[in-house]
Parts: C-alpha cells; sequence; structure tokens
C-alpha cells in the first residue's frame, strides 16, 4: 500500500515538474550539476540552522532537495544516465541528510535535549541502515524498495519538523519510522535469501 502510494505521489510529481526539466534543458545545465546545486543549498541550510534560523533552514533544505527530482528528471529526458552520475547523486544526497542531522544535534545539545540528540543518532542509523540494506540487497540481485520511510519521506519529516517548530517530535518519528523500514528491508531480504524459488518483487 505504502509503495503504490508513493508511486502515484511520484507520477503526479513528474507531470507537475515537466515544464521546469524542459526548462533546465534548454539551459543545458547537466544532470550532475543540478545535483551539485541541490548539494550547496543543503550545505547552506545546516549553516542558517546552526545559525539558529529553523524556518529558513527547513525551506531551504526542502527546496534543494527537490533538486534530487529534477536531475533525475533531466537524466531520463536527455538519456544521460550514467553510472557516475548514479553514484554522485547518491554520495551527495547522504551527506546532505547527515548535515542537516548534525545541525539538527547541535541545536538541541544547545538547548539541554539529551534525549532528542539520541533520537537524532538513532535517525542517522536508521537512514543509513535503510540506504545500506537496500544497496546490498541490489548487489545480490534482489530488489528491495520496499519500507514506509525512504530519503524523500525522511526529507519531508525534517523539513516539516524545522518549519512549524516540532522538531523534537519530528526527530523521534524520523528515529522510528526510518529505523522499522530498515528492519522490514532486512526481513525482506532475509526470506528472499532463505526461500531463493519465491517471486522476488
Amino acid at each position: 500500500m505504502v509503495e503504490n502510494l508513493r508511486t502515484i505521489v511520484q507520477q503526479h510529481l513528474r507531470q507537475i515538474i515537466a515544464p521546469v526539466v524542459g526548462l533546465l534543458a534548454r539551459s543545458r545545465l547537466s544532470p550532475n550539476q543540478i545535483s551539485i546545486a541541490g548539494f550547496v543549498l543543503a550545505l547552506i541550510a545546516m549553516g542558517i540552522l546552526m545559525a539558529g534560523y529553523p524556518v529558513a533552514a527547513g525551506i531551504l533544505f526542502l527546496l534543494g532537495s527537490s533538486f534530487d527530482i529534477l536531475d533525475g528528471a533531466l537524466a531520463r529526458l536527455e538519456k544521460k544516465i550514467t553510472p557516475f552520475g548514479a553514484f554522485l547523486d547518491s554520495t551527495l544526497d547522504r551527506i546532505s541528510e547527515g548535515a542537516m542531522l548534525m545541525a539538527i544535534a547541535y541545536r538541541l545539545a544547545l538547548e539541554g535535549q539529551a534525549a532528542a540528540v539520541a533520537g537524532v543518532v538513532l535517525a542517522m542509523l536508521g537512514g543509513m541502515l535503510t540506504s545500506y540494506t537496500r544497496a546490498r540487497a541490489e548487489a545480490l540481485g534482489i530488489t528491495c524498495a520496499i519500507g514506509w520511510v525512504s530519503r524523500p519521506e525522511r526529507v519531508i519529516i525534517m523539513g516539516a519538523g524545522l518549519i512549524f517548530d516540532l522538531l523534537i517530535e519530528a526527530i523521534y518519528l524520523l528515529a522510528v519510522l526510518s529505523l522499522w523500514t530498515a528492519g522490514q528491508r532486512f526481513l525482506h531480504v532475509s526470506s528472499t535469501l532463505r526461500h531463493p524459488n519465491s517471486s522476488n518483487p
């Protein structure tokens, strides 16, 4: 059900961003340049958050993360999908997410929110495991895009938490859902490896 909803949302997003992608294609910007631009915006958002402006940081982080949709769409439009482009995009995504979580931990530490800082660590671990289990599964030839929250959902939870002054609640939610998703993927891969003759979605 979650995967079906995610697919529907992605289809609508592609329709919405189609005009923007067309403009980017005419600008002659490469998908990799779009990826780097989004990464730079995320780093700026990190700095703004550490300076104490969570709403501005949340908006800028969501804006920069939206480039993750644009670079892929542009690569498909111009038929420039390359292994290096995928590697660069994935690597920058991980750094961007980690940088924002570090800034969040910094702000929470300044406020004396020790439990919430521990929640940030768990959220970071959950995000890392979610990505790692998928990468390892695909290296074994197993499709593993299942689970409640992947990067887009994690980004939305963080951004919304910053913008609507619900940061601590967002961090706890992110920690729980990320670890749950990692567990879902682990169980899926484990089951598939134990029963190799079963269908692999």
